[in-house]
C-alpha cells in the first residue's frame, strides 16, 4: 500500500508538470492579425520583425496595439507576389527585421495541366471510338445492321435431288428457279413472277431445305434470317435491319432472301400492347414497304416459311407480296420411302433392309422424324 501511495504521488507531479509545459512552455502567446492591419502597423513603424513561413508570417510588434498585451501575431498572406511588392521597400530600408524564404513560383504550365489532361483523355476516347466503328467492333453503331447470313460460295449446294418426298412442291418452285437463272428472259416476255413465296406446313416437313434447294438450283446468293432476328427491345432497330437486308440483296441480285418463322414478325397488326405502334409492327410495316419498293427486274425473290399462316397479317398475303403459297405437307408412303433412301445413302446398311417396309410402318412421320 505504501508503494502505491508513492507511485500515485509521482504520477500526480508528472501530470502537473505536463500542464505547466502545455500552458507556459510554448513561448509567448500569438494572436491573429488581418493583412490590412499589418500594412497599417508597418506604416506606423510599429513592426519589429517578420518571419515568413510559406503562406503565413509571424509578426512581432514593438508596442502592443490597442488594449491588447500581445506583441506577436500570425498573418495569413493572400499572395506572395503582392506581399513582396508591398514589403520590398521597407525591407530594403531596414525598417524591420525580415527572415524567411520566398516559395518558388510554380511554372505557368502547371496551371493548365488539368485542362490539357482532360483534352487528351477526350481525344484518346474519340480515337478509340472511331477505330472501333471502322473495324465493325462497335455494337452501338452496328446495332441496326441486318443479321442475315449469306451462304458462302464454297459451301456444298443443296439441289432438288437432295429433297425427297416433295415432288409437287418442287414442281411449283421450278418457275422461281428459272426466273432466278435468267430474269431478263421473263422481263422481255412481260411475264409476271411472284415477288414472294410463302411455304406453309407443319414443323419438320423440309421448308428450309426447299428454300436452300431453290437457291442451289439457281446458283444465286442465298440470304437466310429468322423472323425473330428483326425484332428487338429498341425502337427502330427492326425496321433498320429490314432496310439493310434489302440493300444487301440489291447489291447481290439476282438473289434469294429466306425468312424463317415469319409469323414472329408478320402477325396481325393492332393486337399488341403498343396499340399498333410497337416495335414488331414497325418492322412489319417496313417489310411491306420494301416488298413493294423493288421491281420485278431487280431479280430478288423472297421466300418465307411458317407453320401458323392463320396469324399472318392480310397485307402480307395480298398480290404483289407473298401472293404464291406452297403447302408443304407430311409425306405419303412413297415420299417417306424416298426420304429414307436419301438418308440411307450416308450410312452403311444391311442388304435385307427395305425402306418400303419402314415407310409403311411410319405413317404421319415428317422428314425430320425420319432423319
Amino acid at each position: 500500500m505504501k508503494y502505491l501511495k508513492t507511485w500515485g504521488f509521482y504520477i500526480f507531479v508528472f501530470c502537473v508538470a505536463l500542464l505547466v509545459v502545455a500552458f507556459f512552455g510554448n513561448g509567448p502567446s500569438k494572436g491573429e492579425m488581418a493583412y490590412s492591419d499589418l500594412i497599417g502597423q508597418i506604416q506606423a513603424d510599429n513592426v519589429s520583425s517578420i518571419v515568413l513561413e510559406e503562406d503565413q508570417a509571424t509578426v512581432t510588434l514593438r508596442q502592443p496595439k490597442g488594449n491588447s498585451s500581445l506583441t506577436q501575431y500570425v498573418v495569413v498572406i493572400p499572395s506572395i507576389d503582392r506581399f513582396m511588392e508591398e514589403m520590398g521597400e521597407p525591407i530594403r530600408e531596414g525598417q524591420f527585421d525580415f527572415k524567411g524564404q520566398i516559395p518558388p513560383t510554380p511554372p505557368w504550365w502547371i496551371s493548365i495541366l488539368p485542362t490539357v489532361g482532360l483534352l487528351l483523355i477526350l481525344v484518346l476516347f474519340w480515337v478509340f471510338f472511331f477505330q472501333q466503328n471502322q473495324s465493325g467492333g462497335n455494337r452501338v453503331m452496328s446495332f441496326g445492321k441486318s443479321r442475315a447470313k449469306m451462304a458462302p460460295e464454297n459451301r456444298k449446294k443443296v439441289t432438288f435431288a437432295d429433297v425427297a418426298g416433295a415432288d409437287e412442291e418442287k414442281e411449283e418452285l421450278k418457275e422461281i428457279v428459272d426466273f432466278l437463272k435468267s430474269p431478263k428472259k421473263f422481263v422481255e416476255l412481260g411475264a409476271r413472277i411472284p415477288k414472294g413465296v410463302l411455304l406453309i406446313g407443319p414443323p419438320g416437313t423440309g421448308k428450309t431445305l426447299l428454300a436452300r434447294a431453290v437457291s442451289g438450283e439457281a446458283g444465286v446468293p442465298f440470304f437466310s434470317i429468322s423472323g425473330s432476328d428483326f425484332v428487338e427491345m429498341f425502337v427502330g432497330v427492326g425496321a433498320s435491319r429490314v432496310r439493310d437486308l434489302f440493300e444487301q440483296a440489291k447489291k447481290n441480285s439476282p438473289c434469294m432472301i429466306f425468312i424463317d418463322e415469319i409469323d414472329a414478325v408478320g402477325r396481325h397488326r393492332g393486337a399488341g400492347l403498343g396499340g399498333g405502334h410497337d416495335e414488331r409492327e414497325q418492322t412489319l410495316n417496313q417489310l411491306l414497304v420494301e416488298m413493294d419498293g423493288f421491281e420485278m427486274n431487280d431479280g430478288i425473290i423472297v421466300i418465307a416459311a411458317t407453320n401458323r399462316p392463320d396469324v399472318l397479317d392480310p397485307a402480307l398475303l395480298r398480290p404483289g407480296r407473298f401472293d404464291r403459297q406452297v403447302v408443304v405437307g407430311l409425306p405419303d408412303i412413297r415420299g417417306r420411302e424416298q426420304i429414307l433412301k436419301v438418308h440411307m445413302r450416308k450410312v452403311p446398311i444391311s442388304e435385307n433392309v427395305e425402306p418400303g417396309v419402314i415407310a409403311r410402318g411410319t405413317p404421319g412421320f415428317s422428314g425430320a422424324d425420319l432423319a
